[in-house]
């Protein structure tokens, strides 16, 4: 039988409706005035994050994890899919550890971002299967300049690109079969701190041959550099600069090809340069001794950029208790061209000071690493208390937070020695963050001793703020400048609401006033509080009343 062309198309529609159906309902980053947010169910969403240890993701560990998830409060939870384990045999593959994180992440009410544990694990190549370390031939290894076979595989060999894509399209046609309507998982994470450890680059007969190459024409255009081969372009750079761009060439294939299946934003997170300590008799971080040398880190995040256009976002793993590099961290991945989001950091005490930060700067997501009761990281099986207030704080509160923040109505102070007293400005109007207790009139605020006060404010209205934080008090003033004094007028509070949010609709629990407002709104640790404050402004002076002299 032969059909009509209107018949054909019409059939030939049909065929491709799952796609679109699935692009259209799947979670997704969208951008607005350089801001992003992860949309999912139509909705900004905020990761209240942890990601289990490394080798938590097997059934067996599976029961010692899903507790501490729940006591830490999170949403979401990172773990790994082991390529190792997933295609034992090539072409041969195995989910079941995959579909026992779908299974547990939905009975624990939680989001799922998956870690591809492929190629590419902390700089080598940990979590390869056994049939491709025992070929060496057929999947090359990157070498060191002396010729070393070191054990991370070549970027520059078609062969271990192919396994890869093969299986990564394998575990994201997987994921659209048994989770597109459900839509658990929400991110996939494509390879981990990627780059080679070893070596500065590739020597092996391939790289050697692209190094000799002339630098691709759509890298130098992006970077707008001269064109030539590698070392005449980039000169001392060079080497460095070339694993850059194969790595990152690398990785967006693997991630087109898993796209083409199931189109999830996809990340890849960083094993960040950390600064040299200044007792070391050096300027810089070594490639490929103190990082994995070619992985998106600070210097090479305009050629990731260039090179893996597939990739949603860089996201730098954090791992120090240095504030002063913590801002330039942010300042380096927080771009209109990258949405900031922390997949891995650590359980120091300063934990809630980093949330808050991350989440000032717009942040996606924020995740601790080795949350889980294996014993691993955390040994008593009780996740601390300073680790766990931040996520219990604003779990209820997550999905409004995600939109103001997207909005653009967000703001966050965070306590530093020397800044015991911050001001964020909202138009008209400034908010006044003191930290520490007890706050006596007329005195600085004494902060706190360890420096942990953060405080969150939102723009409700054009007078309605949505304020919480701990160690800390906000105060609302019309804002210092000509305008707002020749108005004579001043600010005063008409309601303020403890409260929460219950199915997006905001629910009063009490009133504060008196003690509570007398001197601003007072949030101590441990209490978890959330306030609604809607103010209105009157006139500073009686215009019928003469003003002898100063108040």
């Amino acid at each position: 039988m032969r059909l009509a062309p209107s018949a054909k198309a019409f059939l030939a529609g049909l065929c491709i409706l799952p796609t679109l159906l699935v692009a259209a309902d799947a979670p997704r980053l969208e951008r607005k005035d350089g801001r992003f947010a992860l949309v999912v169910d139509g909705k900004p969403f905020l990761i209240l994050g942890a990601q289990i240890n490394n080798s938590s993701a097997w059934p067996n560990s599976l029961p010692r994890v899903w507790p501490a998830l729940e006591a830490m409060h999170v949403n979401t939870v990172e773990a790994p899919v082991y390529w190792e384990q997933m295609e034992p045999e090539p072409g041969k593959f195995d989910f079941s550890n995959v579909d026992e994180l779908l299974a547990g992440a939905r009975q624990h009410h939680l989001r799922l971002v998956l870690l591809w544990f492929g190629t590419w694990k902390n700089g080598q190549a940990h979590y390869i299967p056994e049939w491709m370390k025992n070929d060496t031939k057929r999947y090359p290894r990157a070498l060191s300049a002396r010729g070393k076979v070191l054990p991370v595989l070549s970027a520059s060999s078609a062969s271990n690109l192919e396994a890869d894509k093969h299986a990564f399209s394998a575990l994201m046609r997987h994921l659209r079969e048994a989770d597109a309507t459900q839509r658990t998982v929400i991110m996939v994470q494509v390879e981990n701190e990627s780059g080679s450890i070893g070596t500065v680059r590739d020597y092996s007969p391939a790289a050697q041959k692209e190094f000799a190459g002339a630098v691709p024409a759509t890298l130098t255009s992006a970077l707008r550099v001269g064109n030539g081969n590698w070392s005449q372009v980039f000169g001392p750079d060079a080497d460095e600069n070339f694993m850059a761009y194969s790595v990152a060439h690398y990785i967006s294939e693997v991630a087109r090809a898993g796209k083409a299946e199931y189109p999830l934003p996809m990340y890849c997170n960083v094993w960040i340069k950390y600064p040299v300590h200044a007792l070391e008799d050096r300027d810089r971080a070594v490639p490929g001794q103190e990082y994995p040398s070619g992985g998106p880190q600070q210097d090479n995040i305009d050629i990731w950029k260039a090179a893996a256009p597939v990739i949603d976002l860089l996201a730098p793993d954090f791992y120090s208790d240095d504030m002063r590099f913590y801002h330039e961290i942010i300042a380096a991945y927080h771009r209109d061209d990258n949405a900031f989001f922390i997949p891995e950091t650590g359980m120091q005490n300063n934990f809630g000071r980093y949330f808050f930060l991350a989440l000032g700067h717009g942040a996606i997501g924020f995740s601790p690493f080795g949350v889980d009761y294996t014993g691993w990281t955390i040994s008593d099986e009780k996740i601390p208390g300073w680790l766990s207030e931040d996520f219990a704080l604003f779990e209820p509160i997550a999905g409004q937070v995600a939109q103001l923040n997207f909005d653009g109505k967000l703001q966050t102070a965070v306590e530093e020695k020397g800044s015991e007293r911050q001001r964020l400005h909202f138009g008209d109007v400034d908010a006044m963050v003191s930290f520490g207790f007890p706050q006596r009139d007329g005195e600085m605020p004494p902060g706190n001793p360890d420096s942990h006060g953060r405080a969150m404010v939102a723009q409700l209205g054009p007078l309605e703020y949505l304020v919480t934080g701990f160690d800390a008090s906000v105060s609302f003033q019309l804002a210092d400048n000509p305008a707002s004094k020749a108005q004579n007028q001043q600010l005063e509070i008409l309601r303020a609401e403890e409260g929460g949010y219950v199915k997006g609709s905001w629910q009063a629990l009490r009133t504060w006033n008196g003690d509570q407002t007398d001197r601003g709104l007072n949030f101590k640790s441990n209490r978890n509080e959330v306030v609604r404050i809607r103010l209105h402004t009157i006139e500073l002076y009686d215009r019928n009343v003469a003003r002898p002299g100063p108040d």
